[in-house]
């Protein structure tokens, strides 16, 4: 069945495809779901893409990660990924280094201070995710998982963490 034709309106709502109603329902619930996380992390002056990079590097620690691996890895697409970590970096959270054998490489670790944050967030963060989620079952949690999942895997690249 061809799913791109015109169907009719539900209730006062139009949409030209049952893709562009599920793609509008997602960034209607992104938005939603993601202003109970930004309210959050307000409170301890990160941003999202920053906390997500500071769990990366927990992941990963006592090693580092380099730039261009930790930028892959990311959620979303962090434009400015240098401006990002000056700011943590600034605020004690991780550190760089480049190795003396080859300058253009750069290094990211997690420092203690930025353990600390992540253990400190630990719990009011398990308290926002059961806001957005709690009111789901196991069953439709792992369904809307898979069902996101299918949805993405044809544009994640074949090295992407995601597929």
């Amino acid at each position: 069945m061809d799913t791109t034709q015109a169907r009719p309106a539900r209730g006062n709502r139009r949409f030209d495809s049952l893709e562009q109603e599920a793609f509008l329902g997602l960034w209607r619930t992104y938005d939603r779901l993601r202003a109970l996380e930004d309210e959050l992390f307000a409170r301890y002056e990160l941003t999202p893409q920053q906390y997500n990079v500071l769990r990366l590097l927990r992941g990963e620690h006592p090693e580092k990660l380099r730039t261009l691996d930790l930028g892959a890895r990311l959620v979303s697409r962090a434009p400015d990924i240098t401006r990002m970590l000056d700011k943590l970096e600034q605020r004690g959270l991780i550190e760089r280094d480049r190795p003396a054998d080859n300058r253009r490489v750069v290094h990211i670790g997690i420092t203690a201070s930025g353990i600390a944050l992540l253990d400190a967030l630990r719990e009011p963060l398990r308290v926002c995710h059961g806001q957005q989620l709690g009111h789901l079952s196991r069953k439709e949690l792992e369904d809307l998982i898979a069902l996101l999942r299918a949805a993405r895997l044809p544009h994640e690249s074949s090295a992407s963490t995601w597929r």
